[in-house]
């Protein structure tokens, strides 16, 4: 991730000792202590779940939507302003983040994230290693889904701790909410996807990565920038329409860039599983664009195979695998989907959408009336953000 610098605005090196990072990670780590006492002070249970709850908070990631939310502040507001007043606004929507990536994996029973356990996976092992009655991945997907749940109400309490008139708030809040609705529609119609992939088409797909993540990651946030500084700013209307172009346009790229590298990505870089879109049977703008481009043998190797359903292509499928030997045979048959979504051309479909989609974004940001610091960083986080390492 790359963010400019906060006195003179010259987009830097990424690197993890960055100012804003690191300003959004001492709010949220100075937060999160005062929440953790709270819970300590009524229950030792509840102080070892808000820690577990802080953990994921803080452990890692890109942070792109605080970052994108600064320069679209500082795209208006300029380079002198101080950020202490925004910070807990910026911070916010971190927790707002990890509450969507918590219930994400939940629903696509994922393993890892960042490269550690999720957060329904650490819970079920806390259960087992307890020995508590029960069903331990029931345990773990129940406080999960607590953690997420928490994680919203931590983030609408530390938004309310930026420092704004009455009037910005207001309108920091109704960017906010629009956010988190379309975040949740987002998320349903990527869920309805694996459920009815047949019904699914190319238009359909992109309307779910608009959605899920284009809105809440790029798009939403530069907006929530602009509102945070202030109402009534000459240019409004000029810098609202760049940024909603801009954000699209690199929202989308952002997912298409996610959906290569959940079947081709390195684990060991992502730090989530490759090939679990294909398990899932997710109908990914990738995967839309191989069956439409397939021969009919190529097609019938990449439908997806329900549990317990066989595949009418090679007999494969059936049950959860539970033997190494059939765990093997599952993953070959992921790998040779991957293969075949290559050779029909898709891949190189989807590049071209990345770079049409970023060339667009750096074309509406050029005339846009926005300082030139943050337009710099902007033009840079086009790149960085849709250029991630495979």
């Amino acid at each position: 991730m790359l963010v400019g610098s906060l006195r003179c605005g010259i987009p830097s090196q990424p690197s993890p000792s960055d100012a804003l990072v690191t300003a959004v990670e001492g709010t949220l780590a100075e937060f999160l202590s005062s929440q953790i006492a709270t819970f300590d002070a009524v229950d030792p249970a509840l102080g070892r779940f808000a820690r577990t709850s802080r953990d994921l908070v803080l452990a890692g990631g890109k942070r792109l939507r605080p970052t994108f939310a600064h320069w679209g502040w500082r795209g208006v507001i300029g380079g002198r302003e101080p950020i202490d007043p925004v910070l807990p606004a910026l911070a916010a929507l971190e927790l707002m983040h990890t509450f969507a990536l918590v219930h994400d994996d939940v629903m696509d029973g994922s393993d890892t994230r960042r490269g550690r356990p999720t957060a329904h996976r650490l819970f079920a092992a806390q259960h087992r290693h307890g020995g508590r009655l029960g069903d331990p991945d029931h345990f773990g997907a129940t406080s999960a889904i607590l953690v997420g749940d928490l994680c919203l109400v931590w983030a609408d309490q530390l938004l309310a701790q930026a420092a704004l008139t009455t009037a910005t708030h207001f309108a920091v809040r109704a960017c906010y909410d629009r956010m988190r609705v379309e975040a949740v529609a987002g998320q349903y119609l990527d869920v309805l996807g694996e459920t009815e992939p047949q019904e699914w088409s190319l238009d359909r797909a992109l309307v779910v990565a608009r959605h899920k993540t284009a809105s809440y990651t790029v798009q939403r946030p530069l907006l929530f920038g602009l509102a945070l500084a202030g109402p009534a700013r000459p240019g409004t209307t000029a810098v609202n329409d760049a940024y909603h172009e801009y954000g699209l346009a690199i929202g989308e790229a952002f997912q298409l860039r996610d959906d290569l590298l959940g079947v081709y990505g390195d684990p060991a870089v992502t730090g989530k599983p490759a090939g679990d879109d294909l398990r899932t049977g997710k109908p990914t703008v990738l995967v839309m664009l191989a069956r439409q481009l397939a021969t009919p043998a190529q097609r019938a190797a990449l439908a997806h195979t329900p549990a317990g359903a066989v595949n009418p292509a090679d007999g494969s499928g059936g049950p959860e695998p539970a033997s190494p030997a059939s765990r093997a045979a599952t993953d070959e048959r992921i790998a040779r989907q991957a293969e075949i979504i290559a050779e029909t051309g898709a891949v190189t479909r989807v590049e071209a959408m990345i770079r049409r989609r970023v060339d667009h974004a750096v074309t509406a940001l050029r005339d846009a009336p926005v300082h030139d610091d943050a337009r710099a960083a902007l033009t840079e986080l086009a790149t960085t953000a849709t250029h991630r390492p495979a």
